[in-house]
């Protein structure tokens, strides 16, 4: 889990995918957080993705850097408590201009049942899971 954090942080933008009923939706996303012992992710509930992951909570990731990529599975966990936002928010504070913690939009979603695929051209592919 530690070696996934710390790739997608550096990445600094990776690309979140998810479905809309038969269709599949990505877009950049930039927060990643490790909180309470799991991988985080933050949006707002206002947001197509929050209704998206909340209908269906399988999501993919990729990113990218250095010659390497990841690809991620995993089901996206909504953790309502304040102090996983309160921790995402002080991980990332140029948030705090549009999200609080507590304010009713900020939502954060715990990635549960991961299998992370490390690859590049250069090297064999290797799978974890947590």
């Amino acid at each position: 889990m530690e070696e996934v954090y710390r790739f997608l942080k550096e990445c600094g933008t990776y690309y979140l995918a998810t479905a809309e009923g038969d269709q599949p939706r990505v877009r950049p996303f930039g927060t990643i957080d490790l909180f309470d012992g799991r991988l985080t992710i933050q949006t707002g509930k206002v947001k197509e993705v929050s209704k998206q992951m909340l209908a269906n909570p399988k999501v993919e990731i990729c990113a990218f850097q250095n010659g390497r990529w990841l690809r991620l599975a995993a089901t996206a966990v909504e953790d309502p408590r304040v102090e996983a936002q309160e921790h995402m928010l002080e991980a990332y504070p140029s948030l705090k201009g549009r999200y609080q913690a507590g304010d009713g939009n900020t939502q954060i979603f715990a990635l549960i049942n991961v299998t992370a695929t490390f690859s590049s051209f250069t090297e064999e592919s290797r799978v974890v899971t947590f």
